[in-house]
């Protein structure tokens, strides 16, 4: 029963943040935007001013931090996966309810990092993109790596080693990703939106390309130090 309760607090929680972020104004979001743009200042060295209900403006002008800019999707998700992980992994041993505001805070944490990261990525980006890219494809291209990136990291950090078996452990944050990415939007008829197709595409390929980079590399630097040899201890003089 008290499993079955923080489950339900956890789905509650992510769904009530979920309608809070499809109605907030900019001018509500300011509690994540306003530490992800000081962070953007110190990273790029611009300087943003907040206007009302349209966002952190640059000085110049050419560049706004807006309400869609906030990542509470990915604070959404990343609360999701550790709080749902931490649930399946000790659903025999019980789960303490102090664990879901820690998961709360550390998905926050993690969000205003990751999408501080982004913006300055995207900053660095604007006009210099390939031929074969619009200017929207590689915005797109470039926000799935980061956040799927960034969660696949989050995950591991906060894993402490507990698995060793590298599909393994990143089949969890690929789940989530997908339920969160493409199966809400699916369930809730975005699919009826023009130019859903082609972003679904994006999503369900990107992070599957970085999943294959993460094992690959995972895989190289443990055959790398399991075939190191052994040195045989120094006989004494």
């Amino acid at each position: 029963m008290i499993w079955s309760a923080q489950f339900l607090l956890v789905v509650l929680c992510a769904l009530a943040l979920k309608y809070y972020y499809s109605t907030a104004s900019v001018n509500e979001l300011r509690w994540i935007l306003a530490p992800t743009t000081a962070l953007v200042e110190l990273l790029s060295g611009k300087s943003f001013a907040f206007e009302s209900f349209a966002g952190y403006m640059s000085s110049d002008h050419s560049f706004v931090i807006a309400a869609p800019c906030a990542g509470v999707n990915f604070l959404i998700t990343a609360f999701s996966m550790l709080a749902l992980r931490s649930l399946w992994r000790d659903r025999f041993q019980g789960v303490r309810w102090w664990s879901i505001p820690v998961a709360a805070g550390i998905a926050y944490v993690a969000t205003v990092i990751t999408n501080a990261v982004r913006i300055f990525i995207a900053l660095d980006l604007r006009g210099a993109y390939p031929d074969w890219l619009t200017a929207n494809q590689l915005h797109r291209l470039e926000g799935i790596v980061v956040y799927f990136g960034s969660l696949l990291l989050l995950f591991v950090l906060t894993e402490a080693s507990r698995e060793r078996k590298p599909m393994r452990l990143l089949l969890f944050p690929l789940l989530v990703y997908y339920a969160m990415t493409l199966g809400i939007p699916l369930a809730n008829g975005s699919w009826q939106r023009a130019g859903f197709w082609e972003h679904s595409a994006f999503v369900f390929a990107l992070p599957l390309i970085v999943c294959a980079v993460c094992a690959s590399l995972w895989l190289i630097v443990a055959n790398k130090y399991s075939r190191r040899p052994v040195l045989k201890s120094a006989s004494r003089c």
